[in-house]
């Protein structure tokens, strides 16, 4: 396989294309995410100064940017993969849902309302303008923009004032291509039935078909797409192989399997909540071969473990009476008398002390709710969020060196109280942050990403019991990952057809096939 084009090839390949091209999808997870972030790394490497776009994006895993405000999760990664900073043009509009029928509307970065979704309807005119404005800044600075859909074109009930797919397409004038997951089944209807539910200007501007997820031999599917190509008048412009083992952040899906480990492993558990928030805080530990990680969904009994993690929250208060419901508070103490550890990410810090007051009524109805108690401080949801990346230490106590934490904050709360003096994080010139417990046993910090670093994941995993815990280096894993995925993209997409809508074709042929 053709890795990397030569320099002369690169800079001819570079010179040659211009313009946006959107993938959309038959389904929500049909893997545009994912096919976003390996084209941007393929451009990327060519010398190709490439962008990655998502209009509308709704997701409670979040980034915080270099320019100081909040986008979608997988835009963060994209935006590595092109080898850039994560900017909020690149996810100008951010929903980040509160209840089935409302959310938080984030623009450019910065929690601007909360509105249900009829009212949200009315206001997409506006968040266009927003959509649009970024789209302009990034089509002039660099030289391809790849856009990222939502769910599908195919929702007809979102048609009208549609923002994140074929009226976005339309607004900009963009070529599309469609991606399906053939490992769902149904993978010719997807992608027929989403043609069909088009109008013709958006079948027109459908410029080829990518299948994902593919596991078996090729040979046999080839009838499928010869129908396909043929009832359609559409190319297949490849076929992707189902990919094991990538360690790419998740747009808002929960990743549950892992794969079989051995050894002594340190059990972990956390509970799946309602409006769990930033989910990848939790990566590393699935990654890691001597945790045995897993989340804990309702219904599902709670079982013995060496450490228990409370999450973050988008509703704090909604899903603190949502583990008690479902028996988290008996199981927490349990859980401590018999020498366990707890830890709580931002929301699950909060929900650890003795009270979370909303009276202003920011994340859901004003009130205020009794805590777990573990920890002696009380939260205020204040309406102003708090966006920062952070860096510093662990302040574990332990025999050790400290361990450098690298993360970021996205929160509304202010806590205060006796048990912020004993801080779990030592951050930039000596901020505090977070609190531990007395007795050791209860750790809490608002710092997502707090195992992310190899370091602070060894140190932290020895704390809960794991006596030769090593670290894992999520960062490699990752970038790892976005290589292998870049060399499979170029070994089964057809580039050169792929890429025609923004180039006159350059000197060198671009890697495709078995190239």
């Amino acid at each position: 396989m053709q890795k990397n084009l030569s320099k002369a090839g690169a800079r001819a390949f570079a010179g040659g294309l211009r313009g946006t091209l959107m993938v959309q999808g038959t389904t929500s997870d049909a893997g545009k995410s994912t096919l976003v972030a390996g084209l941007c790394r393929v451009l990327a490497r060519a010398g190709v100064r490439v962008v990655p776009f998502k209009p509308q994006n709704m997701a409670l895993n979040s980034a915080v940017t270099a320019d100081g405000g909040e986008i979608g999760r997988a835009q963060a990664l994209q935006a590595q993969a092109a080898g850039l900073a994560p900017h909020t043009d690149m996810n100008p509009v951010l929903l980040k849902p509160s209840s089935d029928t409302g959310a938080q509307i984030i623009i450019h970065g910065q929690a601007r309302l909360d509105l249900d979704a009829r009212a949200y309807h009315a206001y997409k005119p506006v968040a266009m303008q927003a959509v649009l404005a970024s789209h302009r800044r990034l089509a002039d600075a660099y030289e391809v923009v790849l856009v990222e859909g939502a769910g599908s074109p195919a929702e007809i009930n979102l048609r009208d004032r549609d923002i994140a797919n074929m009226g976005f397409a339309e607004a900009v004038d963009c070529p599309v291509v469609l991606v399906a997951d053939i490992d769902r089944g149904g993978v010719f209807a997807h992608l027929v039935g989403t043609l069909d539910c088009l109008s013709e200007s958006e079948r027109a501007r459908v410029k080829g078909f990518i299948i994902n997820r593919f596991r078996g031999d090729i040979a046999l599917l080839q009838p499928g797409l010869d129908w396909l190509e043929a009832r359609t008048g559409k190319p297949v412009l490849g076929v992707l192989p189902y990919l094991h083992g990538l360690h790419l952040d998740a747009e808002d899906a929960i990743v549950g399997a892992q794969a079989a480990k051995q050894g002594e492993l340190l059990r972990v558990i956390v509970p799946v909540l309602p409006r769990i928030s930033n989910h990848t805080d939790f990566d590393a530990l699935r990654a890691h071969p001597q945790v045995d990680l897993r989340f804990i969904g309702p219904g599902m009994p709670i079982p013995p473990a060496d450490l228990i993690v409370l999450p973050g929250s988008k509703s704090v208060r909604a899903d603190l009476a949502f583990l008690r419901v479902h028996g988290w508070e008996p199981a927490l103490r349990r859980h401590l008398r018999y020498g366990g550890k707890v830890i709580g990410i931002c929301g699950g810090m909060q929900m650890l002390g003795r009270q979370v007051a909303d009276p202003a009524g920011n994340e859901g109805p004003a009130g205020s709710s009794e805590g777990f108690g573990l920890l002696d401080f009380d939260t205020l949801l204040a309406p102003h969020k708090q966006l920062r990346v952070v860096s510093g230490r662990l302040a574990l106590g332990v025999a050790e060196a400290p361990a450098a934490v690298q993360g970021y904050e996205i929160h509304m709360g202010v806590t205060t109280g006796p048990a912020l003096a004993r801080p779990a994080l030592w951050l930039e010139g000596e901020r505090p942050d977070g609190a531990q417990s007395d007795d050791g046993q209860v750790l809490a910090t608002y710092v997502h990403g707090l195992f992310d670093q190899p370091g602070a994941c060894g140190a932290l995993l020895r704390w809960a019991g794991l006596a030769r815990a090593e670290g894992v280096d999520l960062a490699a894993l990752r970038e790892a990952s976005l290589e292998r995925l870049a060399d499979t993209l170029a070994a089964h997409l057809d580039l050169a057809a792929l890429l025609a809508p923004l180039q006159a074709l350059p000197a060198e042929p671009l890697p495709h096939g078995n190239c």
